[in-house]
């Protein structure tokens, strides 16, 4: 196996500026060497990540993501006194199944919760994404086959009634599939709009039967956060997130599921970053700096013009592009909320807080 173009060693911060450098001769050394001899050595096969490849000159990260076990295997249901119970939601009060067997999910992050409480399988149809896949990737393949019911924005009902669901739920919709519409077909579960993405989770737990299995699987992620936190000595990293569009850059602060990944671990953010996402001068990008960067792109025309950017001379002036602390992460990911999407987060975090790209 050959030994990744991206390797990683920790990060010193120096006294003398505050930021951050690497110790780069024992990974130098292992990156002469396979992965396998690398790993009798725990210091040196920490230091393997496995991006393959470049986007103007930043790390790709994920290239290689292992999504065998992505989904959790199925859980018990809650407790319940009969074949129903009372769901209270955004769009009003609803009785769901007890034990949902088929189940229709509008928008990733719904289907992203019906994986992470091991019930992916019962899911009959689900909106589809824009993309190479119908589903986002990090789900895995079992979900790819899943019959599609139309885009996020606009679900069709007629679509959905074929696959006759005894469940639906999913963000508030568009179009054609208001609740009246889906009510009509099977009961249903809409949440609004929510920052905060483990109260979001939480709730589609609560939709699906599997309230305990939510708060349970929600633990153990903060514990594998700190876990990972403590592991790569994240509070000493300020990491920085910029998501290109078509047209534009922004920072992303501290309301967004990314940073709140980030924030998990117990890295902190450039002090630019840390209120409210916003806008960046690209003549002047200053306030993407930070130890490394997270680049996001948001689509094909979103990389063309992150490229654009990223290939610019005040781009080329920052310091974590200097120290090649740039890297490339999966905007469905990154950019998305769930459980199951966190937990992807939290390996990207762990493989590239304390990494640099090699030339």
């Amino acid at each position: 196996m050959p030994v990744s173009s991206a390797v990683h060693s920790p990060a010193v911060r120096d006294p003398r500026t505050g930021r951050a450098r690497r110790l780069l001769g024992a990974a130098l050394a292992c990156a002469a060497l396979t992965v396998s001899a690398c790993a009798s050595h725990p210091d040196d096969s920490a230091s393997i990540v496995r991006a393959t490849t470049k986007i103007a000159g930043a790390g790709v990260v994920g290239v290689e993501r292992d999504t065998t076990q992505a989904c959790s295997l199925p859980t018990a249901p809650d407790p319940a006194e009969g074949a129903t119970r009372t769901v209270r939601h955004s769009a009003g009060e609803s009785q769901v199944p007890a034990d949902p067997q088929r189940i229709v999910v509008l928008g990733a992050s719904a289907l992203d919760a019906a994986c992470a409480v091991g019930l992916w399988e019962r899911v009959v149809g689900a909106t589809t994404v824009a993309g190479p896949t119908p589903q986002p990737g990090y789900l895995g393949y079992g979900v790819r086959d899943v019959p599609g019911v139309g885009v996020a924005a606009d679900p069709d009902p007629a679509l959905i009634a074929q696959l006759n669901p005894d469940l639906i739920i999913g963000e508030t919709p568009a179009g054609r599939a208001d609740y009246a519409a889906l009510s009509a077909i099977a009961p249903t579960v809409l949440i609004g709009a929510e920052q905060n993405w483990e109260k979001q989770f939480s709730a589609f737990a609560g939709a699906l039967g599997r309230h305990g299995a939510g708060a349970a699987a929600l633990d153990a992620y903060h514990t594998g956060a700190a876990a990972t936190g403590a592991t790569i000595n994240a509070r000493f990293t300020q990491a920085s997130l910029v998501r290109f569009t078509a047209s534009g850059s922004e920072f992303l602060g501290s309301e967004t599921f990314a940073a709140q990944i980030l924030a998990d671990t117990g890295a902190t953010r450039p002090p630019a970053q840390r209120d409210t996402s916003a806008p960046i001068d690209e003549s002047d990008p200053v306030a993407a700096e930070g130890d490394l960067i997270m680049v996001m792109f948001a689509g094909p025309d979103g990389r063309d013009h992150g490229e654009s950017v990223m290939g610019s001379e005040q781009w080329e002036k920052l310091g974590a592009v200097g120290d090649n602390r740039t890297f490339v992460v999966d905007d469905a990911l990154w950019h998305t909320t769930g459980l199951t999407a966190a937990r992807a987060v939290l390996t990207d975090i762990e493989n590239t807080l304390n990494a640099y790209v090699m030339e």
